[in-house]
């Protein structure tokens, strides 16, 4: 709750500085001061279940340790991406106060989907979450690319969206209390009404089209590719794992009890995404579009958990959320400061920038799901999740030889780095400074300790007093 409205009030905030603030570097600071008093916020409401706000919501949003844990992972990761990101939103143009708002108001919509508990809240916090990612993907006007993906974005996310409006009324007209909230919708293990068949199909279409999950996700690797890469870099870690806890809040609260009627059309929507985003990603010679096509591969392991639907399919969520976001936000930040996109771009890095060069093997290896990293305690809860459900063990298989696969693209940019030489005739002038390597290298050490300690987050769902 204090996170809902918070992020909201600064949005207005960070707004309201951008007319009044003409320095371009002060934003930045206001927009950490803002991260960090919501941050505080929402941990104080973590460890004692108490709120600043006193609001009668109808019970139209649920607050419990799984969903407050992962505002605050989306929280850190926000920080950190500010930390590392913030001065380049003035790369992308002037409004750089106006950027920081519409970020807010992302974080307003995470917060939404990470607590409804109806329908309406759903797609309120969808479309909230949506909306200024349109607008932020197209915020470098000069660039046709940008105006291309903010278009293309644009028309494929509204579409989506009428389709899941079209399931919410299905659903909603075939329940037979005729709610919206999630724990009325009253579906037992019979035979499943045709209207809520309907509804549940058309609900798991445009979730799975959110979370660019296949065969949904086409507009994937040209929206990644075209948009701002500092606002790539959210796009592909907060925002999306954050599709994910709604996914996982929707299909348990109001369709766990039917979960046999449709985990098989989970199934096939797993094992096409692992599928077509490992494969796709092996051909990419730009690193961007590359990560594009790996998130895609991402999502794959976190369909894991809305096919699970289990403790440990919770826990693996809440780490995959950290160690994926903590990754991705790492290798854009080094991605952004590089001239060249494509993997040669990457030749030599070791001799010129030995901090990024180390920062960005570890990222990778992170994302590959190497021991000792986040992202290896993050699929193995994710694989530990479906091997629990004693089903489609042939599953876990697949995404296991997909890893494998992972490893091929993944380890084509670390060889670059350290095996081969620039070409480049002129020497790269790198807008790096010492504060900037410090963050990767804490960042470095996060992921690290994550990998060791995986428990450091996964206890949050056990130890707070919120059911």
């Amino acid at each position: 709750m204090n996170a809902i409205i918070l992020t909201a009030i600064w949005g207005v905030v960070m707004m309201l500085a951008g007319a009044f603030i003409q320095n371009k570097r002060i934003p930045k600071y206001l927009a950490i001061s803002g991260i960090l008093l919501i941050l505080v916020a929402n941990c104080w409401e973590l460890y004692t279940g108490q709120t600043l706000f006193s609001v009668d919501l109808k019970d139209m949003i649920h607050l419990n340790s799984f969903n407050l844990a992962f505002i605050s992972i989306a929280l850190i990761c926000t920080l950190m991406y500010f930390l590392l990101s913030g001065r380049d939103f003035e790369k992308v143009g002037t409004h750089v106060a106006e950027y920081f708002a519409l970020i807010f108001f992302i974080l307003c919509g995470v917060s939404l989907v990470a607590t409804f508990n109806t329908l309406l809240i759903l797609f309120l916090g969808i479309e909230i979450m949506s909306i200024p990612l349109y607008i932020l993907t197209g915020s470098d006007k000069r660039n046709l690319k940008s105006n291309e993906a903010a278009l293309k974005y644009f028309l494929m996310g509204s579409f989506s969206t009428g389709i899941m409006l079209m399931g919410i009324v299905l659903i909603y007209g075939g329940n037979s209390s005729a709610s919206f909230y999630l724990n009325q919708i009253h579906l037992g293990v019979g035979k499943m009404p045709v209207m809520i068949a309907a509804g549940l199909v058309l609900l798991m279409i445009s979730m799975s089209f959110k979370v660019s999950a296949a065969p949904f996700h086409f507009w994937t690797p040209d929206v990644y590719d075209g948009a701002p890469t500092v606002f790539t870099a959210y796009m592909a870690s907060v925002v999306k794992v954050a599709g994910f806890f709604a996914f996982m809040r929707l299909f348990e609260n109001a369709f766990g009890t039917i979960q046999p009627q449709w985990q098989n059309l989970v199934v096939i929507i797993t094992a096409a995404t692992l599928v077509i985003g490992n494969f796709t990603a092996v051909f990419q010679q730009s690193v961007k579009r590359m990560l594009a096509y790996s998130s895609i591969a991402q999502a794959g392991f976190m369909m894991l958990a809305i096919f699970a639907m289990n403790l440990a399919a919770k826990e693996g969520l809440v780490l995959y959320a950290a160690a994926y976001s903590l990754a991705s936000i790492g290798i854009f930040a080094i991605l952004i400061k590089m001239k060249d996109y494509t993997i040669s771009g990457f030749n030599g890095l070791a001799k010129e920038q030995p901090v990024l060069a180390f920062a960005a093997t570890v990222f990778l290896l992170s994302l590959t799901g190497i021991p000792l990293t986040a992202g290896f305690q993050a699929k193995f809860y994710m694989l530990l999740a479906a091997i629990n459900t004693h089903h489609f063990v042939w599953l876990v298989i697949l995404a296991v030889g997909c890893a494998a696969i992972s490893a091929y693209y993944y380890f084509r940019v670390i060889q670059a780095i350290y095996f081969k030489e620039s070409t480049d005739a002129e020497p790269h002038v790198w807008d790096v400074t010492p504060a900037f390597k410090f963050l990767l290298l804490l960042l470095v050490a996060v992921i690290i300790i994550l990998g060791v300690k995986p428990e450091l987050i996964i206890d949050w769902l056990h130890y707070f007093p919120l059911p």
